[in-house]
C-alpha cells in the first residue's frame, strides 16, 4: 500500500503567489514614503530643494545602472535567490538611511534602489517561468499590490512622523517590518531548484540594444515613471503651498494612488486582449493632459478632480509598461533582455524629473514649472506609447 506524499506548502503555486506579493509590497514605500516627509528633512539636515529632489532621484540612478546587472545576478543565483539578496540589501538600505546625517541618507537611499531594482527585473520572468498561464492575472496582481502599498505609503509617512511622534527617521524606518516579513515568506523560494528557461526557438541572437522598437518601449517605460516619480516628490510640497497640511498632502497622494488601483489592475487584463495598445495609450494620455492642467486652477476641488484622472493614468501606465515588455517579445531570455534595458534605460530618464525640478524652483521659486514638465512629459508619454503600442515585436 503506497502512500502519496503531499507536497509542502512553500512549493505550491498559492505560496509562490503569496510570496511575489510580499516582494511587491515592498518596491515602493521607501521611496514615496519620502515626499511627505521632504519639508522635515530639508529642515533637519539643512538640505537645498536640489539635494531634497535628489532623494528620490538617487534609487531612480540605481534602479538604471543596476537594471543592466540584475539579469546576470539571476542567472548566476538564480531569480528566486537573487531576490531575496535583494530583499535583504533593501532592509540593510532601510537602516543605513536613518542613521545620521545626510551621508547616511544618501547611502542607505542608494542601496534600497539596488535592491528594489533587482526585484522589478527578476520578477517579470519568474513571473513568466514558474506561473507561465497566469502571467496577465498576477502580473496585474503584483502591480497593484505595489501600487497599494506604495499609496499607503504616501498617507501614512507623515502620520507617524508627527502623530505618532517618531520623527521622520523613525517613520521611515518603521517599513522594515514589513521588509522583514517579506524575507521570512519568500526564503523557502531560494530553496527551491531552479527552473529550467522555457524553450524558444529562435533563428538568431537578439540585441535588444540595436532594436528601434526596444528603445520605443524603454522610453515609454522611462517618460511615464518620471512622471510618477516627479509627483511622489514634489506634487505633496506644492500642495502643501496651497494650504494643505503635510498630512493632508500625504493623504491626498495616498488617494491619487488608491484610485489608480483600478487602472494598475484592469490595465494589463484589458491590453492583452487586443492586438495593440495604443487606444489605451491614447486615453491615458487624455487623462494626463486634463489632470496636469487643472493644477494651474488653484482652487482645491478642481485640483482633486484633475488628480484623479491622473492617478487613474499614472496606477495604469505602469502596468501597461511592464505587459508591452511581455508583449512585445516571443521568448523568457528576450523579455528579460528588454526587462533589464528597458528599466535601465527608462530610469536613467525618470532621474531627471526630481532633481531637474529641483534646481528650478530653486531658481524660479515658481510652481507652475512642475505642471509644464508634467504636460511636456505627456506629450513625450503619447508620442513613445503610440510607437511601443502597435502590434509588433522586438523578436
Amino acid at each position: 500500500m503506497s502512500v502519496s506524499r503531499q507536497k509542502p506548502i512553500y512549493q505550491s503555486s498559492g505560496f509562490l503567489f503569496f510570496g511575489i506579493m510580499l516582494v511587491a509590497f515592498n518596491l515602493r514605500p521607501s521611496i514615496t514614503a519620502v515626499g511627505p516627509l521632504i519639508p522635515m528633512i530639508r529642515a533637519d539636515l539643512g538640505l537645498s530643494n536640489g539635494w531634497a529632489g535628489f532623494l528620490t532621484t538617487l534609487p531612480l540612478l540605481t534602479f538604471a545602472t543596476f537594471s543592466l546587472f540584475a539579469a546576470s545576478i539571476g542567472k548566476r543565483l538564480g531569480n528566486a535567490q537573487a531576490i531575496l539578496l535583494a530583499l535583504f540589501i533593501l532592509l540593510i538600505g532601510s537602516v543605513i538611511r536613518v542613521l545620521g546625517g545626510a551621508m547616511w541618507l544618501y547611502i542607505g537611499t542608494g542601496l534600497t534602489g539596488i535592491g528594489i531594482v533587482i526585484c522589478n527585473v527578476l520578477l517579470i520572468p519568474l513571473i513568466k517561468n514558474r506561473l507561465p498561464q497566469k502571467t496577465g492575472i498576477v502580473t496585474a496582481s503584483y502591480t497593484t499590490g505595489m501600487t497599494l502599498t506604495a499609496a499607503v505609503a504616501s498617507g501614512v509617512s507623515a502620520p507617524l512622523a508627527l502623530d505618532l511622534g517618531l520623527g521622520w527617521k523613525g517613520s521611515l524606518l518603521s517599513w522594515a517590518v514589513l521588509i522583514v516579513l517579506g524575507i521570512l515568506i519568500w526564503s523557502p523560494q531560494a530553496k527551491m531548484p531552479k527552473v529550467a528557461p522555457i524553450p524558444a526557438i529562435q533563428k538568431f541572437k537578439v540585441n535588444v540594444w540595436k532594436s528601434r522598437l526596444a528603445w520605443q518601449i524603454s522610453m515609454f517605460m522611462g517618460v511615464q515613471s518620471l512622471l510618477f516619480f516627479t509627483l511622489i516628490a514634489w506634487l505633496p510640497d506644492m500642495m502643501i503651498s496651497r494650504g494643505l497640511s503635510p498630512v493632508e498632502a500625504g493623504a491626498l497622494m495616498s488617494l491619487m494612488q488608491l484610485i489608480g488601483l483600478v487602472g494598475t489592475f484592469l490595465a494589463p487584463i484589458v491590453a492583452v486582449k487586443f492586438k495593440d495598445q495604443v487606444g489605451i495609450i491614447l486615453t491615458l494620455g487624455s487623462f494626463y493632459l486634463l489632470g496636469f492642467s487643472s493644477l494651474f486652477i488653484h482652487v482645491l476641488w478642481v485640483n482633486y478632480i484633475g488628480l484623479t484622472l491622473v492617478g487613474l493614468g499614472l496606477g495604469a501606465s505602469i502596468s501597461l509598461a511592464y505587459t508591452l515588455i511581455g508583449l512585445r517579445t516571443k521568448s523568457e531570455k528576450v523579455t528579460a533582455s528588454l526587462s533589464g534595458m528597458s528599466q535601465s534605460a527608462g530610469y536613467y530618464l525618470a532621474a531627471l524629473g526630481p532633481l531637474l525640478f529641483g534646481v528650478v524652483f530653486d531658481v524660479f521659486s515658481d510652481w507652475d514649472h512642475l505642471i509644464y514638465l508634467m504636460l511636456t512629459s505627456t506629450i513625450l508619454f503619447m508620442f513613445f506609447g503610440v510607437k511601443s503600442g502597435r502590434s509588433r515585436s522586438v523578436d
